[in-house]
């Protein structure tokens, strides 16, 4: 039984005194969500108080990126070690908007990955097609492609602890989500992707989560989808009621 995952990425949002106001609302409407795994991934400025007001909860801590060098002259870059040290247990790697904004690839994917794994991070690895190519039927060759040069060189060891969140960049920020049939139709290929790569069981064990514009109101009907072990939110993790209502679906 793979325990739901419920991640929030507030993306370039909110102040230390925002973040701070955030989890004054939200720790207690999920001081007794023990059915799922819950971990928010604010920017890095805001990771202290952020770490300082979890503390006590079951709410963990995650950052929005890392670089794959460990130290250096590397101007604006976080080292897995940094993060580590900060309090964080969970890392985004590979956002669509980090691929669409800032180059990120397949390969340095497959790179910030192996450097979380190394610092001791958890990786969500993120995936998924743009508009252009789901309308031109190459989905499933997008996602495969993604797997093949991001994930599939990660050792079965290794594997073992990432999680993937299948995100299409279409239903990123734009109201429009995937219908959970959608949803679970990419997980399923994920999964045989898994399963061909890293056998059976390592499938039967990997969490995957669905990203784009998940909402209270459409969160019960992606989760009651079997292929789908939770969410990646981004607008709607910034409301402390409204993502309490997410992870309490």
């Amino acid at each position: 039984m793979r325990t739901p995952l419920m991640a929030g990425n507030w993306k370039m949002y909110k102040t230390v005194s925002e973040t701070r106001a955030f989890f004054e609302a939200f720790s207690p409407l999920v001081a007794k969500s023990t059915h799922c795994e819950i971990a928010i991934c604010p920017p890095a400025v805001n990771l202290a108080a952020a770490v300082d007001a979890v503390r006590g909860t079951r709410i963990a801590i995650g950052a929005q990126n890392l670089f794959w060098e460990k130290l250096g002259a590397y101007t604006g870059e976080i080292s897995g070690a940094m993060l580590k040290a900060a309090g964080c247990t969970w890392v985004i790697i590979g956002h669509s908007e980090r691929r669409q904004y800032f180059g990120e690839t397949d390969e340095t994917v497959l790179k910030r990955t192996r450097a979380a794994l190394e610092a001791g991070l958890q990786p969500i690895v993120c995936v998924g097609e743009r508009i252009e190519q789901r309308e031109a039927g190459q989905t499933e060759t997008v996602l495969r492609e993604q797997f093949a040069n991001g994930i599939a060189p990660l050792t079965p060891d290794a594997f073992e602890r990432i999680v993937i969140a299948y995100e299409p960049v279409w239903a990123i920020g734009t109201g429009k989500v995937a219908t959970p049939e959608m949803a679970a139709d990419a997980h399923r290929l994920l999964r045989q992707q898994a399963r061909s790569t890293f056998g059976t069981e390592a499938a039967l064990r990997l969490r995957i989560l669905y990203g784009g514009s998940v909402k209270p109101d459409n969160i019960r009907g992606l989760m009651a989808q079997t292929e789908i072990d939770g969410a990646l939110v981004g607008g709607a993790s910034l409301d402390p009621v409204g993502f309490a209502s997410i992870v309490n679906f």
